[in-house]
């Protein structure tokens, strides 16, 4: 089975690798009936999704066949076929790491010394649950950069408040604690590396590098354009048209911002020096987008006043939408 057929089967169902039975039915039932033909008719992606949950319960809601997943990997259909450690083969596998082998070509050259086709285990690439995830980390997918240097690279999720002013992290990797320090200025898409807490490749016993993989959580306030950083700030229709001062959050705190006199709802306002750290030194820019935000409620007297503004005003807005014509 080449490394690329590989199906992680936790992972398709969005389970731990230490999921209960009932913990694998609910999450195949909700799937289920999420991806199923009659509710996605002609959807070929949805079908495809369908077989793949159903291929995925078949195996781990089946105690011998989970075992043999479990252990044995992406060669666990050979366990019993003639796999070295399978049944009747007379040679205790267990706790073996198959995982170092890019196909089942690979272990047996590795076996015999080199007799025997080889595969390209440079494009190998397999992914499996062995890591456990600790504080402020998801599930880990470990994949095989390829190669004899056994790298493996991990997801770690992180707040925004840790993402901007670095942090420590610790995490429980196998039997290993390791403490990581996350520089300021990750965001969604660095990738950090951790030399020597790779995979050991148990034939020369050489470790590789992990690379750790950052995905931000979302952030109720700010988000990514590029490197700089968005907002949308609401105003009122009186500060658009008379122009104000307002008080705009940043990373830093709250900055005071003039807002010119005629301000659009969708205008941009840049805050220099405001936004992201950026890798080479200093910050990018916050971009604060303003929205017109009427009252829903108004009081007496403020629905008169808005009356009388209306009753004198000669500004029309949509005075241009006269000369539109198909």
């Amino acid at each position: 089975m080449a490394a690329t057929d590989f199906k992680d089967y936790y992972s398709i169902l969005g389970i731990s690798k230490t999921a209960s039975p009932e913990e694998i039915k609910q999450a195949f039932r909700k799937l289920a009936r999420k991806y199923h033909p009659d509710v996605n008719p002609n959807n070929k992606q949805a079908e495809a999704k369908f077989k793949e949950v159903n291929e995925a319960y078949e195996v781990l809601s089946d105690t011998d066949k989970r075992k043999k997943y479990d252990q044995y990997g992406q060669y666990w259909k050979q366990v019993g076929q003639g796999f070295p450690g399978g049944a009747g083969s007379g040679v205790d596998m267990s706790g073996f790491d198959f995982s170092q082998y890019g196909s089942f070509n690979d272990f047996i050259n590795e076996l015999f010394g080199g007799a025997g086709p080889r595969t390209n285990r440079q494009n190998s690439s397999y992914r499996s649950s062995s890591g456990r995830p600790g504080g402020g980390f998801g599930d880990f997918g470990f994949q095989d950069a390829g190669g004899t240097n056994q790298d493996t690279e991990a997801v770690i999720n992180l707040t925004f408040s840790e993402a901007f002013s670095g942090a420590q992290k610790r995490f429980t990797l196998g039997n290993e604690v390791i403490d990581v320090r996350i520089p300021s200025g990750a965001k969604t898409g660095t990738r950090l590396r951790v030399r020597g807490k790779g995979q050991v490749n148990p034939m020369t016993q050489q470790r590789g590098d992990l690379y750790l993989k950052v995905e931000l959580q979302n952030h109720s306030f700010f988000q990514f354009e590029g490197d700089n950083l968005v907002c949308e700030v609401p105003i009122t229709p009186d500060e658009a048209t008379l122009g104000a001062s307002i008080d705009v959050p940043t990373p830093d705190g709250s900055v005071n911002v003039k807002l010119p006199a005629g301000v659009r709802s969708g205008q941009s306002l840049r805050l220099r020096g405001k936004g992201w750290p950026l890798p080479k030194g200093g910050r990018s820019d916050q971009l604060v987008k303003v929205a017109i935000a009427p009252p829903k409620e108004l009081t007496a007297q403020e629905r008169e006043y808005y009356e009388k503004i209306r009753a004198i005003r000669t500004y029309n807005p949509r005075s241009h939408l006269q000369q539109v014509k198909l």
